[in-house]
């Protein structure tokens, strides 16, 4: 089909109400991330229930190892194809194609080299994370499958990611929605009738995400031209490439610091027994799904201000961060009542009742972060706000701090108050990260002469952020 008789379905952020682009390009992010969680989530119920608390204790572990890489690949797409909206916002088509064929390449190198370090220092960064010896093989076993799909997971999150950086964000959405009906078929096939156990697990994902792949290509081919790879667009240019490098690289390493944060955390847990392994990673299951709101707001500000800094849009990036935050602090607040009430029946999904012990531990776990959605709400708004106008160095140092609250109160306070101690190193990360990027931003905004306004604006109190 030629490429100019395609309709495209790429959407420009740079016209109309501000709140109802940000909101309408949100609520399918959101699904589409819950849904990106559920994999996780359902893995999580599955081996529970099935297979045991410690078996669900070995691929909370094995989930900590995916998480470092995971984080990382989950960074570095997003901030390629910040470029991508950039171009796609300042009208440039022939810079969308090369922007695309360099994200390949910088994500197909990485992925794989990733693929191979993981599969070979598996054991022994399980074994340096104080993994207890009875869970140890079945917790490799796990990461073993993981990483052969470590680029076929890549790829499915850089299609995602280019896609949406074009303003669409429910096509995405749909296509991880089959992906997941994969998944949720495959997995008790292989974990049940094939007897494949905790690999079983494992491989549900990688033949879920395959489908989701190949979904992504074609609907690429069929309806976004402005995707489409050109021979022309296979050329070498160092400068291009470190453009993409220069905002993909920091936001990748903030990812992976955070990781870093939970790997630490880990650490402490795995001197806790597998109780506690099994009962936190239940509770992370639940509490990832919850962030997604946040989140989903956050990369929605940075797609928003990624297409408006490349029309020049400025106060259009004004408004569009305040009304972000408006929106995503009331979702937050909606979603810790939530899983602060209903805590206990959604542990349950993952044991039974008369595991009281991991049930106690999972309810202090989702009232501490559950009372504290508001601060990361507000720390994904500025962070990818910041990040979608290419200011990359305060967020990375956002994250520093991050990693610094987070692993310092999981080593210390762990010891001073066990369980609880693990449980409020999340919050104090938060705060950590939150109050240095919401000073970038104000900073940025208001004050720096050269920076994405074209004049200052008078001073505002902190208080004031719903007033920007």
């Amino acid at each position: 089909m030629a490429e100019a008789n395609i309709k495209s379905k790429a959407k420009s952020m740079t016209e109309g109400d501000p709140a109802k682009l940000i909101l309408n390009f949100a609520m399918p992010l959101i699904a589409g991330n819950v849904i990106q969680q559920l994999y996780g989530f359902i893995d999580t119920v599955l081996v529970g229930r099935f297979l045991g608390v410690d078996a669900l204790a070995a691929v909370g572990c094995g989930f900590v190892l995916m998480m470092l890489i995971i984080g990382f690949m989950m960074g570095l797409t997003a901030g390629m194809t910040i470029v991508t909206g950039q171009r796609f916002g300042a009208g440039d088509h022939n810079g969308v194609h090369r922007s695309v064929v360099t994200c390949i390449e910088i994500c197909l190198g990485v992925s794989i080299f990733l693929a191979i370090l993981g599969w070979a220092f598996g054991r022994d960064v399980l074994v340096f994370m104080n993994t207890p010896p009875e869970i140890l093989d079945d917790a490799l076993s796990f990461t073993d499958v993981f990483c052969i799909s470590i680029p076929i997971g890549a790829m499915m999150l850089l299609g995602g990611n280019l896609i949406r950086a074009l303003g669409n964000s429910k096509v995405p959405t749909a296509i991880m929605s089959i992906s997941l009906v994969f998944n949720i078929v495959l997995e008790p096939i292989f974990l049940l009738y094939f007897g494949w156990g905790i690999p079983g697990a494992a491989w549900g994902i990688v033949v879920s995400q395959l489908a989701a792949v190949i979904m992504i290509v074609y609907y690429i081919y069929k309806h976004v031209p402005e995707l489409h790879i050109r021979r022309k667009d296979w050329r070498y240019n160092w400068k291009f490439m470190y453009a993409h490098l220069r905002v993909a690289v920091p936001m990748a390493f903030q990812a992976s610091i955070i990781g870093l944060g939970i790997f630490v955390i880990q650490m402490a847990l795995n001197k806790l027994g597998p109780t506690a392994i099994a009962s936190y990673s239940a509770s992370s299951k639940i509490d990832s799904i919850a962030l997604m709101p946040m989140m989903s707001f956050g990369i929605a500000i940075g797609a928003y201000t990624a297409q408006n800094f490349g029309a020049k849009n400025f106060d259009r990036i004004r408004e569009g961060v305040r009304k972000c935050a408006q929106m995503s602090v009331g979702f937050s607040v909606v979603v810790g009542i939530l899983v602060i009430l209903f805590g206990t029946e959604l542990l349950s999904l993952f044991v039974g009742p008369e595991e009281t012990e991991a049930l106690e531990y999972g309810n202090i776990y989702l009232k501490i972060t559950g009372s504290t959605y508001w601060i990361l709400a507000l720390l994904f708004v500025y962070r990818y706000a910041l990040q979608g106008v290419g200011k990359s160095f305060v967020p990375t140092l956002a994250g520093v701090m991050e990693l610094l609250m987070r692993g310092g109160a999981a080593l210390f306070l762990a010891d001073l108050m066990g369980y609880a101690g693990v449980c409020v190193a999340n919050p104090l990360a938060w705060v950590g990260s939150a109050v240095p990027l919401m000073i970038a931003y104000y900073i940025s905004v208001y004050k720096e002469k050269n920076g994405p306004v074209e004049e200052a604006k008078p001073k505002r109190r902190m208080v004031d952020f719903f007033k920007i």
